[in-house]
């Protein structure tokens, strides 16, 4: 199997930031949230997302924590950006080396990802609580990000 298979199979479709994904759950309870948020939202949603080696989740953050999942192919880096500074990452199933088939990317933070091998493809679910809205989604600005974190110019670079 490759990436074609599951983006045909999955229908995944084109991300606005970088790769393809389709929503496979959406809550039907929702909830007021606190300040910050613009109305209700789902308690949860869910989603399939896949990288290939070309493709680059540049990045972007949200206002909900987001909790990704490893299903098939390689492995990727997620690199997160905090007030702490840069920390990374490895999604798959390579435990030995320090991987994990589930990482949560904490609501606020900038993050972007990127396919380890570059012959690979990974086919990732993404959970998100409160749900996913794209009200709540930014992509990052290269040049403020920079500002903000000098030190990790290059990793922003090539995610920006």
């Amino acid at each position: 199997m490759d990436a074609t298979y599951w983006i045909d199979n999955l229908q995944l479709q084109p991300h606005p930031e970088g790769g393809f994904y389709s929503e496979t759950y959406r809550s039907a309870t929702t909830s007021a949230l606190p300040q910050g948020f613009d109305g209700t939202r789902s308690f949860s949603t869910a989603i399939y997302f896949l990288l290939r080696q070309q493709d680059r989740s540049v990045f972007h953050r949200i206002k909900s924590d987001e909790v990704w999942h490893r299903y098939a192919g390689g492995s990727l880096t997620l690199y997160v950006l905090t007030a702490r500074g840069l920390t990374t990452h490895v999604l798959g199933d390579q435990l030995e080396n320090g991987e994990r088939p589930q990482v949560v990317i904490p609501a606020g933070s900038w993050f972007g990802a990127m396919v380890n091998d570059p012959h690979a493809y990974v086919l990732s679910g993404c959970t998100v609580s409160p749900g996913f809205d794209f009200r709540d989604f930014e992509m990052a600005d290269r040049q403020t990000l920079i500002g903000q974190y000098p030190d990790h110019v290059d990793i922003i670079t090539r995610l920006t």
